[in-house]
């Protein structure tokens, strides 16, 4: 029977994860490209719920059978690709005897620790989004994808000189910079699921403020509302950005206001008592906020209407 509540299998090192996998010796013990179609451990129980201490990004395709990641299946119908950064739980249930091509990059952070990537790769966004939000690509863009991995793995692999960690490094930066236009083209391309979405982002929130969790506990958090929708918090406002221009807080502030308008227009309700129905432990907070969207204090907006 599987242990579904055991703890993470804590991988701290790329020769680690080798040995494991049942795999040569890495080349170079802080990064390493690893052809999926070389594992043959998929099974191993005891590999299911992992934490990685280091980078991974994957490419997947060529898959017969399901792949579970959190609490979503893939079939690997289209090309597929994971992000993983230091620490984070990954848990993962396969198919028996399922074949699996593609190309995984585990990098530790030392690697790039005295380059500006070392600083520069918590900027992209999705390897902080969760799991079952993971990157689609197209045929030509993993054709791409995998273009790049090929020549990180032939530079990895080569004889190592003074360059060989600036050329594999650059190589990195085109592929996370790839990866961040994909990324992107999917929000676009897969807007009815984005205006589903949406409108589920609408209706969060129309439950919480019109429930007793206002007054009781203020307004909600970007965390919580991302987890009504069962999505990361990064991802969610990475896509209201591309949708509408605003993250996911700039939402629940601009819900808050119109809220907050519709008070002030159809009661006689004071500053003071809005700002306490709203969750707000001082009015002035609420004031400066509705001041800040609105260029008007909630009393000028009230002699303004009527």
């Amino acid at each position: 029977m599987k242990n579904i509540n055991s703890k993470p299998y804590i991988i701290n090192s790329i020769s680690e994860l080798h040995r494991l996998l049942e795999l040569p010796k890495p080349k170079h013990p802080l990064v390493s490209v690893i052809s999926f179609e070389d594992i043959k451990c998929f099974d191993d129980e005891s590999l299911r719920s992992v934490s990685y201490n280091f980078y991974c990004i994957a490419i997947k395709y060529n898959f017969e059978g399901k792949m579970k990641y959190g609490q979503q299946y893939y079939d690997f119908d289209e090309g597929i690709m994971t992000f993983f950064s230091p620490a984070q739980v990954i848990t993962t249930d396969i198919v028996p005897d399922s074949k699996l091509a593609g190309y995984w990059l585990v990098l530790h952070p030392d690697f790039i620790r005295n380059y500006p990537l070392g600083k520069s790769i918590k900027e992209y966004g999705y390897f902080s989004y969760a799991v079952n939000e993971a990157l689609y690509v197209s045929e030509d863009e993993e054709k791409s994808i995998t273009t790049i991995m090929q020549n990180i793995d032939k530079e990895y692999r080569s004889v190592i000189d003074n360059f060989s960690q600036d050329v594999i490094i650059s190589h990195i930066e085109l592929l996370l910079n790839y990866c961040n236009r994909f990324y992107n083209r999917q929000f676009i391309t897969r807007k009815a699921a984005s205006s589903d979405l949406l409108v589920k982002l609408e209706r969060s929130l129309s439950d919480y403020f019109n429930s007793e969790q206002l007054r009781n506990i203020g307004l909600p958090t970007v965390q919580y509302i991302s987890g009504q929708l069962n999505v990361s918090a990064d991802y969610l406002s990475d896509m209201l950005r591309n949708l509408t221009g605003q993250n996911t807080q700039q939402h629940i502030h601009n819900y808050l206001i119109e809220k907050a308008k519709e008070i002030l227009a159809t009661t006689n309700l004071s500053v003071s008592e809005i700002a306490y129905l709203f969750g707000f432990e001082y009015p002035q907070s609420f004031s400066k906020l509705f001041k800040n969207k609105t260029n008007l204090t909630p009393l000028k907006f009230r002699a303004l209407i009527n």
